[in-house]
């Protein structure tokens, strides 16, 4: 073998990922709202940015308008589209009381002494979002000198504050502290709890008939009892209600014809500082003036990738208007087949564009919101040789399982069998059970019911 050392030449070629081109894919990802926040991040880096949020108008939304609108060569930022009415108060969001503060306001007005409220204050302190107690006796004696009994007096005064169950240390004891507090008297089923919770929950419920002699009805009705409970007493204190998801884009039917129109209004508007346009215009060759031409050059930037982001949703959406606009006119279930490759095609742009501007982005219909990615489902033929969208086959799975009698409850195999009795589609068990793992049906054993 002949091994040799020495200095060769070799042309090769390969993809340079830029920060413009890494920053324009990006933009791709993020929603409306997470736009927004990137713009008021960029807008605290480049000095060059100012932001300012929309006022809106009575106006009708226009069909389509790029942008980015500069008035001059530098010009004073693009204008947001003018359009749907949201008043500005429902941008506020009003202050919420934390889980923490929520606690302290009960505590201080308790009829105790300061040694008991200084301990109950520091219980409040270790409860955790759901409401649960995290630490000990131990853990508490490094701050304070205690006793075991006077920790779970403590504890005990917690747990008898609002909500029902906060303080809790297991699942058990949250159920038990809403039950003695809201259903005093259903001592049968504090009894379960207490001593059956793991049979209920696996659904032994025959068996728990026969230890405690009662009929499996009796046992369903005190399974309907515990659904009533929460397991995560706390969850909503402290969070906003306002958490509904903003739309990107919208499909509307104007004069008999659908259109596109894009959730610009959200966005901040986007102009250019004067003072720095100033020292633009003036040429200024120093140091400033080279700082200032970096900061433009970002901001061009930012304004061509915030134009290509919509640009590409906006001629997605379209194409996906066009595959799927039985949906938009009659609802879910005309919903058809469609792939990614497809609406690439049809958009003329990579499928991994379609991949990028679809994630996470929700369009509002006349039918209610759905993130753009619904739109995208593989088929199955029907008798007739067409395709059925495998999201058609889910609702007809949801619509039967609502209607089922719950005393019997439909298998998978009865499930296959309908739809192909009744819609001419033949589909596998194993398929409907895929299916309902993934609308997170429950199995027919376990969607049984006893009264």
């Amino acid at each position: 073998m002949n091994l040799e050392m020495g200095l060769f030449q070799k042309q090769t070629m390969s993809l340079v990922m830029t920060q413009e081109l890494r920053q324009a894919i990006s933009l791709l990802q993020l929603s409306t709202q997470e736009l927004s926040d990137y713009i008021s991040e960029q807008a605290l880096e480049n000095p060059l940015i100012e932001t300012e949020e929309p006022v809106p108008e009575e106006k009708e939304l226009p069909i389509y308008d790029s942008p980015v609108m500069w008035t001059d060569d530098y010009g004073d930022g693009y204008e947001a589209y003018e359009g749907r009415n949201e008043s500005q108060l429902d941008r506020i969001q009003a202050y919420e009381e934390g889980l923490a503060d929520h606690l302290y306001s009960q505590i201080r007005f308790l009829d105790t002494t300061d040694h008991y409220r200084e301990l109950m204050l520091y219980l409040a302190d270790n409860v955790d979002t759901n409401g649960y107690l995290e630490g000990s006796w131990e853990e508490a004696g490094r701050f304070y000198t205690i006793t075991e009994d006077e920790y779970e007096q403590g504890v005990t005064m917690l747990q008898k504050l609002e909500p029902a169950g906060v303080g809790a240390r297991n699942l058990q004891e949250c159920l038990l502290l809403q039950l003695t507090r809201n259903y005093p008297s259903d001592l049968l089923v504090i009894e379960v709890v207490k001593h059956h919770l793991e049979d209920l929950a696996a659904r032994r419920w025959k068996q728990i008939a026969k230890t405690l002699h009662i009929s499996v009805e009796d046992v369903q009705a005190i399974y309907d009892t515990i659904q009533q409970l929460t397991p995560h007493p706390c969850a909503c204190i402290g969070r906003s209600e306002s958490a509904a998801i903003t739309p990107d884009v919208y499909v509307e039917k104007k004069n008999g014809a659908f259109t596109v129109v894009l959730n610009n209004e959200s966005l901040p508007k986007i102009r250019l500082n004067k003072q720095y346009r100033h020292l633009l215009e003036s040429g200024e060759q120093g140091e400033a003036g080279e700082y200032a031409r970096k900061k433009y050059k970002q901001l061009v930037w930012l304004l061509k990738s915030i134009d290509q982001r919509q640009t590409s949703l906006r001629k997605i959406t379209e194409a996906i208007l066009l595959f799927q606009e039985a949906f938009f006119e009659n609802g879910p279930a005309a919903m058809k087949p469609l792939t990614l490759r497809e609406i690439a095609e049809e958009a003329e742009v990579h499928e991994s564009t379609v991949s990028r501007t679809t994630t996470n982005k929700y369009v509002q219909t006349p039918h209610g919101l759905f993130e753009l990615k619904h739109f995208f489902s593989a088929g199955m033929n029907n008798a007739e040789g067409e395709q059925t969208s495998t999201n058609v086959i889910k609702e007809i799975m949801n619509k039967m399982v609502e209607a089922e009698n719950k005393k019997r409850p439909l298998s998978d195999q009865k499930i296959a069998e309908l739809i192909k009795e009744e819609h001419g589609i033949p589909i596998s068990r194993r398929a409907i059970a895929k299916y309902r793992g993934e609308l997170q049906i429950a199995s027919s054993s376990k969607r049984k019911r006893y009264a």
